[in-house]
């Protein structure tokens, strides 16, 4: 029971939450007559749940903030409740933007002590909740079925609770008790009610006369009227059909049949009874629960992991995540004839493929051995599975009915019935879907299947209250006259009966004007619950219209229309019709959904662009085709195998408030031609004479693809988080000589690569269906990009088509001629042969794959011009262009739309009237990389559409002078067609008029007043839109090089100012695209290295021409600044390059990161290949790679996919932008890997000659230059001090000195806080700097996010023999300046690693010293070599024992800071940060080197709080030694709290 957030999602995005529930209708008191006379206990108690506010002397009770927050709501009476009174509360306020609703019960625990709970389902401690249709004891549930459902009640009605004498609980709504909810409560109760999910408001009411404790029969008596007409209808058995037909029922009686239904003793069944038996013979049974022997249960024999529960009529699977099978439970009884064997679906996971099963068997569940699944049983079993039927365990009807059991959802229904003549019939929802077998065994059982995602289900008999909830409406309607008049109709009428609205409509719709007018009379309250249906059946070519009547402007989407099969008189209406899974068919937008699914996603005109006085319509042809009509207009073919008898649909949802039905209807026939822009037979749409072939999508797909539209339509679902697994196959094999044709229906530019199509050889019921059918090794041939590819391997590249370059529209055919030979046809133009030798009987394959979403089969064959044309290039220059000044603003053309005023010298445009002709234009052509900018400065909401904006070959100067915008300027942007034109509008990329791509970017119609849109024509003759500044990524590619910025102020942007500048004309190429002109790379922080030069910081200078990126490069790749930058310019893979000249022993090779994309996870890879790069088709990433490649990834080595070393040096993933890294290979032949021009060992040894350097541009990295080597670092040779430094560092391939640091300008925003703090505390210190490295190597930050971002481990090992130590995590660390006279590289290499506390006051007496004894050699750089000792050495300011005559004191140390840096050792000191004013604690530290056997292991001397380091022997963790010369300081460490 969690509130779900955002309301129902309908089309085009949804509204969003209602309107908060800020308080009830005003007056909303206790109601008439509560004054004074609600009394003691009638209040509620003033402890409440912390988003309750009271009023009204504490009987109203307000949930606060109800459009963020849904619990947290709960209040108590404020007196414990008198047994036999009704504690009653009235629902004054609901809002729709969440699920569940109020829940009401008791509960033992004193409200001026309780720590209220954020539910009332999370009270214990002897608590009663009523949630739902459900009774909770302590959190738990007790009684599954039970009253009427609480989330179902709406404003205005009454719920309460009773504790009896007895001890017993009642639930009251609206003045009738439902009967004992539970038995057992204390004696002192406190009524409590939970203002949860979608009820925010309620006011107590006076107290009611609760249940007289002599009654004996637990439900409230008939009104009078009601005992004749029971028995009226006890009497009518089997031919209750015929007599409803012939009833008349006044108002009375129907309120009486009413009364009986909701007090239990009514019980109607939708299908036939069995013989002999009526309502009379329920009517004596009257409790609530049905607990004989013969009441249909689950037996308690079933599956090895169900557990039963509420009287074995809930079956649950144990361990649903774990196990996917043995869960099939039986009957405890065989089923009679004409008994209807209904169950509930109450809980599917989404972790499995397959659903629920549901069937009969012969097999008596006593002498049963279950199986694992119930289609392995090969004898006495009927199951329908999906939607098909399995005898026996085999197939023998594959479509048995429109939707699958797989596409239920929780809450649905599934039901079955033997018929008294052996058909056995299946019904979902209530929907009988025909004849399943004729011929069905006389005895059978019931058997349920909770396979893959069904886990929990429940048998609904029809006298559960639930039940009757649901299908309230239904008895009601078909009790009503009118009902009885449409069942008994003739079949054949005179006149056909009139089209109106049924009455069953949405909660918040209301039908009036004798059932013509549908509205939604709180329109501005609630976007959704406003379904309406036809009161009848259209007729095949009958055309059901509306006119819109009213709208409202404060919710996005709008009306939506359709049909459905089921019947408005029992269906239990949805929030949105889109919501229903089954039988529906709705336009939505400018999309169509079956069942829920998109099958369309550009079809004609769209709704939510309606207006008032428009109409939509919708009409069933005779051959089963669905069309849409927007005023009168055919939109063409939007479904085909729509069944007949289905009801008309019409969803008032969003802006759309009432719509009236249009009885002269006028449309035009399906084969004129469309307006511009709509979509009838244009390749989104399958051809309606596909009908003529049986060829389909098989049932049988990848786990991501869904089949709909008959099978003619294939999508793959989440198609933003998924861009594979969706494989669709044909259902038969190819005909020689026969086309198989699809259509791209939809894309999406988030992932590279896109559709692959192909034939195999392989039965769909043998194939296992990969990942992507390029896995498959063996009878298939794939079309992938140009490559033609055989079991997996390329044959040939560079085929006459590119699968990738297609977009929506394009058609794709695949033929096996009688030679054996592939042909392709793309738009209905033969590609010529792909490949020969095929074996006859192949099926077509599809893999939906990356960009590509859906296709839809179309057997048109007819030649097609391809509407993806390329770009014009006979375009003209009016005249030269002079190079503009730089930082001179862009100006608008003086030649512009007639409705057009430009203002403050051309820099800003208005549309001075109407919503049209607002085209604007540059004045100058758009230079390469250039940005031309505008801010929305006014907009006019009573407009729809979109600010539009493009590049196109036309010339203003060419339109003519003239304030009218001269001869051929059209009234909008879409029609300029007289030169070439790139349009974007809302999401949708034009060229000349024609759709090039859908869901591009961010919606234009989403701009509001401030937002900037801007356009970039790219160096690579793409198209740019930026908005807010974020570039959207490519819009169109193929752009001529002369083209003007065009912008349409269309619909609500009135007024737009431009707000870039032009820029200074320079040669492209000249400059590489790098974040920064500091090209230099910080050093490294290197806290053991020696100083590269004064300073610290050597610059790397880019190579003049010896080393380039080789042509032949990943689809994604731009090359620039003479092939040495390669910056990836789309999606996230597809970035290979690859360095021209081959790697030689000794050179080293290195690329710098110029820019990262924090979107995406992982980063660059690199590596060496040993193939010829010029011709190598390169995949998406490197890792794909399969032969001859050595890649470095993360912190692992690769070799040909495979993992061959794990944690190599640092991880790439985390390097910063300036980190420059290089491949070397040694005289060996052994590869070197180079981090900002250190080495960091051999990553691969004897990698084969020639190879070439590979870079994969992955993931967050997006550009890299070539640069040359560090001086003093490019050879392996001239090591030096320094190599010995690099080497004693290395211990098991990493570097603990390795710290990446890009220069401080390139990345100003990413310092670390923690840092900055800690080196403001050193800084008080008030240490001279000569102590210190100089930057970029004086610290180094041991902060959570710095070492996770170098990923480094906690702890190393050192010296000889090697010694583990930890790294000092949460420290910060200064190193110190080394005298280089003491070869502080031998030491460091040789020397273990140790740290010791110390305190503020002893820091400057170390360091002058030098060490941590009382030494005589000083190591520090600015001190001689030899020197005196000092004295005065006494104070015991360190962690050392009192000195003794002629002996140095001990001291101690550890190899973890954990306890060195203990407060015991590490006393603190309490400091005021001088930039932010704030208190902290510091600790201070040493890190040394100690010599090796100078020092005694011991355990730990101090006294400690907590535990000391656990990686550490505790017989080991404190060092001590007393020698001179055994230490020598190597960093000062800072610790803030």
């Amino acid at each position: 029971m969690a509130a779900g957030s955002g309301g129902s999602g309908g089309s085009g995005g949804g509204p969003g939450p209602g309107p908060g529930g800020g308080g009830g209708p005003s007056g909303s008191g206790p109601g008439p007559g509560s004054g004074a006379g609600l009394g003691s206990g009638g209040e509620l108690h003033p402890r409440t749940g912390r988003l309750v506010s009271l009023s009204a002397c504490g009987r109203t009770a307000r949930r606060q903030q109800p459009g963020q927050e849904f619990n947290h709501g709960l209040v108590l009476s404020r007196e414990p409740l008198r047994d036999g009174r009704v504690f009653t509360v009235r629902i004054d306020r609901k809002v729709n933007s969440w699920s569940g609703s109020i829940e009401i019960g008791v509960t033992a625990l004193d409200p001026s002590v309780l720590d209220f709970p954020s539910s009332a389902t999370g009270l214990k401690g002897g608590s009663w909740v009523v949630s739902g249709c459900s009774v909770l004891r302590d959190g738990r549930s007790v009684l599954e079925e039970y009253g009427q459902d609480l989330d179902q009640l709406g404003e205005g009605d009454r719920v309460g609770v009773e504790r009896t004498v007895a001890g017993e609980l009642r639930l009251w709504v609206n003045g009738r008790d439902c009967g004992v909810a539970a038995t057992g409560l204390p004696t002192r109760v406190w009524a409590v009610v939970d203002l949860y999910g979608k009820c925010t408001q309620i006011t107590v009411l006076p107290h009611e006369p609760g249940f007289s404790p002599s009654t004996p029969i637990p439900t409230p008596p008939l009104e009078p009227s009601a005992p004749p007409e029971d028995s009226a209808l006890a009497e009518q058995g089997t031919s209750r059909d015929e007599d409803f037909a012939s009833m008349e029922l006044s108002e009375v009686v129907s309120n009486a049949i009413l009364s009986a239904y909701n007090g239990g003793l009514l019980n109607v069944n939708l299908s036939s009874p069995p013989a002999g038996e009526g309502l009379g013979s329920s009517c004596a049974a009257t409790s609530p629960t049905l607990t004989s022997n013969d009441a249909l249960l689950f037996h308690e024999k079933c599956g090895t992991l169900i557990k039963l529960s509420n009287n074995n009529k809930t079956a649950e699977r144990r361990r649903p995540l774990d196990e996917f099978n043995n869960g099939v439970v039986m009957t405890n009884r065989p089923l009679r004839d004409n008994e209807m064997f209904e169950i509930r679906i109450d809980k599917l996971v989404d972790k499995w493929s397959g659903s629920i099963e549901i069937g009969v068997t012969t097999h008596n569940p006593n002498n049963l051995e279950y199986p694992a699944t119930m289609t392995n049983l090969q004898s006495g079993t009927i199951m329908m599975s999906g939607c098909g039927i399995l005898t026996n365990g085999k197939g023998t009807r594959r479509e048995y009915c429109e939707f699958s059991l797989d596409e239920l959802q929780e809450g649905d229904h599934i039901g079955l019935t033997r018929k008294s003549n052996a058909a056995l019939h299946f019904f979902i929802n209530g929907i009988d879907q025909g004849v399943a077998t004729p011929l069905t065994p006389p005895v059978v059982y019931g058997v349920v299947d909770l396979y893959g995602m069904a886990v929990k289900v429940t048998i609904v008999h029809n006298n559960n209250h639930s039940d009757r909830l649901r299908r309230n409406n239904a008895i009601l309607r078909a009790l009503s006259p009118e009902g009885a008049l449409r069942r008994a109709a003739p079949a054949a009428q005179a006149e056909p009966e009139r089209l109106l609205f049924h009455p069953n409509c949405g909660q918040k719709a209301a039908i009036t004007h004798e059932g013509r007018t549908a509205l939604r009379p709180h329109a501005t309250d609630d976007f959704n619950h406003g379904v309406v249906l036809s009161s009848r059946a259209l007729r095949d070519g009958e055309v059901f219209q509306v006119r819109i009547d009213k709208m409202v402007d404060k919710w996005a989407g709008s009306i939506e229309i359709g049909v459905t099969t089921h019947n408005p008189a029992y269906l239990q209406l949805p929030s949105t019709m889109t919501n229903l899974r089954s039988g529906t068919w709705m336009m939505t937008g400018n999309g169509v959904m079956h069942n829920g699914t998109t099958i369309l996603d550009e079809y004609g005109h769209n709704l939510d662009r309606l207006k008032a006085g428009d109409t939509v319509g919708v009409v069933r042809r005779e051959d089963g085709t669905l069309h849409f009509f927007v005023n009168g207009m055919t939109q063409g073919p939007a479904a085909w195998n729509v069944p007949p008898g289905v009801y008309a649909v019409v969803d008032l949802y969003g802006q759309a408030a009432q719509a009236t039905i249009v009885d002269d209807v006028e449309v035009t026939p399906v084969s004129e031609p469309l307006p511009e822009g709509n979509n009838q037979a244009s390749p989104s749409s399958p051809s309606s004479g596909a009908g003529g072939s049986d060829l389909r999508f098989h049932q049988l797909h990848g786990s991501n693809a869904v089949i709909t539209n008959g099978g003619r339509t294939a999508l793959r679902h989440n198609c933003r988080s998924e861009f594979n697994d969706a494989i669709v196959i044909s259902n038969r094999a190819l005909r020689d000589g026969e086309l198989f044709e699809i259509v791209i229906q939809k894309m999406v530019d988030r992932w590279s690569g896109s559709i692959e199509a192909g034939v195999t050889a392989i039965r769909p019921e043998d194939l296992e269906f990969p990942n992507t059918m390029t896995d498959i090794d063996y009878d298939t041939w794939m079309l992938s990009g140009t490559a033609i590819m055989q079991d997996g391997n390329t044959m040939r590249n560079n085929y006459g088509c590119d699968l990738d370059a297609l977009g929506t529209g394009a058609r794709i055919g695949m033929m096996r001629t009688s030679k054996g030979d592939l042909h392709y046809f793309i738009n209905g133009q033969d590609q010529g042969a792909a490949c020969s030798g095929l074996p006859p009987d192949v099926y077509a394959v599809v893999d939906l794959y990356g960009q590509c979403v859906q296709v839809s089969i179309t057997n048109a064959t007819g030649p097609m011009d391809n509407s993806l044309a390329t770009s014009n290039t006979a375009t003209e220059k009016s005249f030269p262009l002079h190079s503009p000044v730089t930082g001179v603003a862009h100006r608008f053309h003086s030649i512009c739309g007639k409705n057009v005023t430009l203002e403050e010298e051309g820099t800003r445009a208005v549309r001075a009237a109407g919503y049209a002709h607002g085209l604007v234009f540059s004045t100058k052509e758009l230079k390469t990389e250039e940005v031309f900018e505008v801010k929305v400065e006014e907009l006019d909401e009573k407009w729809a559409g979109s600010l539009r904006i493009g590049l196109t070959t036309l010339a203003p100067g060419e339109m003519g002078p003239g304030a009218g915008g001269g001869p051929g300027l059209p009234p909008s942007l879409p029609e300029l067609r007289t030169k070439t034109t790139w349009v974007v509008s809302s999401c949708e990329v034009r060229r000349d008029g024609l759709l090039q791509r859908m869901n591009y970017g961010r919606n234009l119609e989403r701009l509001g007043v401030g937002s900037r849109v801007g356009i970039r024509r790219g160096a690579d003759d793409s198209m740019h839109i930026l908005v807010d500044g974020e570039d959207m990524g490519p819009a169109a590619t193929g752009i001529a090089k002369n083209v003007w910025a065009v912008l349409d102020l269309y619909g609500p942007v009135r007024s737009v100012s431009i707000v870039s500048s032009t820029r200074l004309e320079e040669p492209e190429g000249t400059q590489p695209p790098s974040p920064s002109s500091d090209t230099g790379s910080e050093g490294d922080e290197d806290d053991e290295d020696e100083e590269h030069g004064p300073g610290g910081q050597d610059q790397v200078a880019v190579i003049p021409t010896t080393l380039e990126f080789l042509e032949n490069h990943g689809k994604n790749i731009l090359l620039s600044n003479g092939n040495r930058t390669a910056t990836r310019v789309a999606s996230y893979n597809q970035g290979i390059v690859v360095i021209s000249q081959p790697l030689v022993p000794q050179l080293l090779v290195q690329v710098r990161i110029d820019f990262l994309n924090r979107q995406w996870t992982s980063s660059l890879v690199l590596g060496v290949i040993t193939c010829p790069p010029e011709r190598l088709n390169f995949p998406a990433s490197a890792c794909a790679l399969k032969r001859a490649a050595w890649l470095l990834r993360g912190r692992g080595v690769f070799h040909n996919g495979l993992k061959i070393c794990e944690k190599f040096g640092p991880n790439l993933d985390t390097c910063p932008e300036g980190t420059i890294l290089g491949l070397q290979l040694d005289s060996s032949g052994g590869l070197h890997l180079h981090v900002n021009g250190m080495d960091q060992g051999v990553a691969v040894p004897d990698v084969p000659q020639p190879c070439h350097v590979l870079v994969d541009l992955y993931g967050q990295c997006e550009q890299v230059t070539i640069v040359s080597p560090e001086p003093g670092a490019a050879s392996l040779k001239n090591t030096g001090t320094q190599g010995d430094m690099e080497k004693a560092d290395m211990v098991d391939g990493i570097k603990e000195s390795l710290c990446w640091g890009p220069p401080p300008t390139a990345s100003p925003l990413k310092s670390c806080e923690y840092h900055a703090l800690c080196s403001r505390f050193q800084e008080l210190l008030l240490l001279p700097e000569d102590y210190f490295m100089p930057p970029p190597k004086r610290s180094l930050c041991y902060c959570e996010s710095c070492r996770k971002m170098r990923g480094d481990e906690a702890h190393r090992r050192r010296g000889e023999p090697p010694r583990e130590y930890a790294l000092p995590f949460g420290w910060c660390r200064f190193n110190l300046r080394v005298n280089p006279h003491l070869e502080a590289g031998t030491l460091t290499k040789k020397w273990h690693m140790a740290y010791h506390g110390s305190n503020v006051a002893a820091i400057r007496r170390v360091l002058d010293r030098g060490e941590l004894g009382a030494g005589t050699a000083s190591i520090l750089s600015f001190r001689p070599l030899k020197g005196e000792p000092r004295g005065g050495f006494e104070e015991p300011g360190e962690n050392c024992a009192p000195p003794r005559e002629e002996q140095p004191p001990p001291v101690l140390l550890s190899p973890s800071l954990q306890y060195a840096g203990a407060e015991a050792l590490a006393s603190k000191v309490q400091f005021r940060d001088p930039k932010f004013q704030r208190t902290h604690q510091a600790q201070v530290a040493f890190q040394v080197c100690v010599r090796p056997g100078s020092y005694t292991p011991g355990p730990p001397s101090a006294v400690l709080r907590e535990p000391p380091d656990p990686h550490f022997s505790p017989a080991e963790l404190e060092w001590v030694t007393k020698e001179k010369g055994a230490t020598l300081l190597y960093a000062l460490l800072v610790r803030v709290e």
